[in-house]
């Protein structure tokens, strides 16, 4: 019975976010009380089960995903985000274009979440292009093949954030495990895919063709931009490892527990970057004040999204669905990482949401990191590439490529939907090959 209920529940939310096209918050919190209620609990044990799902889910990822939206809009405001661009395309010269390509678009994508990425590096795919003749879609698979991985992979981006905290994942670990996995990813779903692009026809509209360029004396400086874009990962890889360096009684100990908390982390990423990319350029702190609030507003829908996953993940629990789940999973042949993939792959291709589908399946396959020896960063990273799987005409990210590049549908299949294809996929084999070694 438990397990018809899920199979239910997921089914109802597919129905409800891809066909009714209902509030996704709603349809959380609508399927979180009908398994409630059909599993045998109250009412009340429902409603508090809800508020203590959303309470414990949002907690200080609410700080994590704010600041990393503060960071992001400074970021690409202040033209940090160009200058970046700009270096790496220089660096790697028109040869070998689709790598500086490639690792513009992972350090663009770090702080900036994908909608906001993709708006600031479009412009500089089609100047790209035009300056060095290379086929459009060549240039721009490489990127935004970057730019996914970074969305689906690493914190502080909401969806793998927020499962990391569901799974009591490291988040520093997960975002180092989460770099090494990506690098085989983007490798081979941009510039070697991007390469097999170059006889795809394509023409964007004029009035989006734009080629003119910001002058370069506008812009931060290199150093400063990189270092802002990079301070999150710096930060979090680095304090996180230290913590077991230093005996409990030094001082240094308490410092050092602190700087690893992530969302201590971002605040001071955030903090640096105020200063440094716009107080020191000459912008008013009531200006910088407005492009924080707006960042915040930005993901408010994000946060009530992950916040009734939350409430279905508290469900499944106190119900004792994830019980029963866990102790049938337990038993399956299948390997649990390949499993949660699977899990999060087809709740994607349904929902059309990779952050749907991620906190979704977490809720599900909670029950499986407490019955067996997975790690759990590599869980995170397991759901994270199955929640990029083949996205199609459900996802807006979908019709964001195809009318930025005036694509047909079947062309946006043939190079969106392959590309997102290949990220999930060889992510899946990247975590496989990690786990053999961790």
């Amino acid at each position: 019975m438990p397990l018809f209920l899920t199979l239910i529940g997921i089914l109802t939310l597919v129905f409800l976010v891809a066909f009714v096209r209902l509030d996704t918050f709603i349809s959380f919190v609508l399927v979180s009380l009908g398994i409630g209620l059909a599993s045998g609990m109250s009412v009340q044990e429902v409603g508090k089960s809800i508020q203590t799902g959303i309470g414990g889910t949002l907690g200080d990822l609410v700080l994590i995903i704010g600041f990393g939206a503060m960071l992001g809009r400074i970021v690409a405001e202040s033209g940090a985000a160009r200058r970046i661009t700009n270096v790496l395309i220089k660096l790697f010269g028109i040869k070998n274009i689709r790598w500086g390509l490639a690792l513009a678009g992972f350090v663009v994508g770090i702080p900036l979440f994908y909608n906001a990425g993709f708006i600031i590096v479009v412009p500089l795919i089609f100047t790209i292009a035009a300056s060095s003749r290379l086929p459009l879609l060549s240039i721009a698979v490489p990127m935004l093949s970057a730019l996914s991985v970074a969305h689906g992979y690493l914190p502080p981006h909401p969806s793998p954030s927020a499962v990391a905290g569901q799974l009591n994942a490291n988040i520093g670990q997960t975002l180092l495990y989460g770099l090494i996995v990506a690098i085989p990813a983007i490798v081979i779903a941009g510039p070697i895919f991007g390469k097999t692009l170059v006889n795809m026809k394509v023409t964007p509209d004029k009035d989006l063709f734009d080629i003119r360029e910001v002058p370069d004396e506008n812009l931060p400086g290199t150093g400063i931009s990189f270092f802002v874009a990079l301070l999150p990962v710096l930060l979090l890889t680095t304090f996180g490892p230290l913590k077991t360096v230093f005996p409990d009684s030094s001082p240094l100990k308490t410092i050092v527990t602190l700087m690893a908390e992530p969302y201590i982390g971002m605040l001071i990423s955030v903090l640096t970057a105020v200063y440094t990319l716009s107080i020191r350029r000459g912008q008013t702190m009531k200006a910088v004040t407005k492009d924080l609030e707006e960042a915040v507003k930005a993901i408010a829908p994000i946060l009530l999204v992950i916040a009734g996953a939350g409430a279905l993940k508290q469900i499944f629990t106190d119900s004792g669905t994830s019980k029963y789940i866990g102790t049938m999973l337990a038993d399956v042949a299948i390997p649990p990482l390949v499993l949660a993939w699977g899990i999060a792959a087809f709740i994607r291709v349904c929902v059309g949401s990779a952050t749907v589908a991620g906190l979704t399946t977490s809720g599900i396959i909670w029950p499986l990191i407490q019955n067996q020896p997975i790690k759990p960063e590599l869980m995170v990273l397991a759901i994270g590439s199955g929640s990029l799987m083949f996205s199609h005409i459900n996802d807006g990210g979908f019709w964001l490529f195809k009318e930025y590049f005036n694509l047909s549908i079947t062309q946006t299949i043939r190079t969106w939907s392959l590309m997102e294809t290949i990220v999930s996929v060889v992510g899946l084999l990247g975590v496989l090959a990690l786990n053999l070694v961790v």
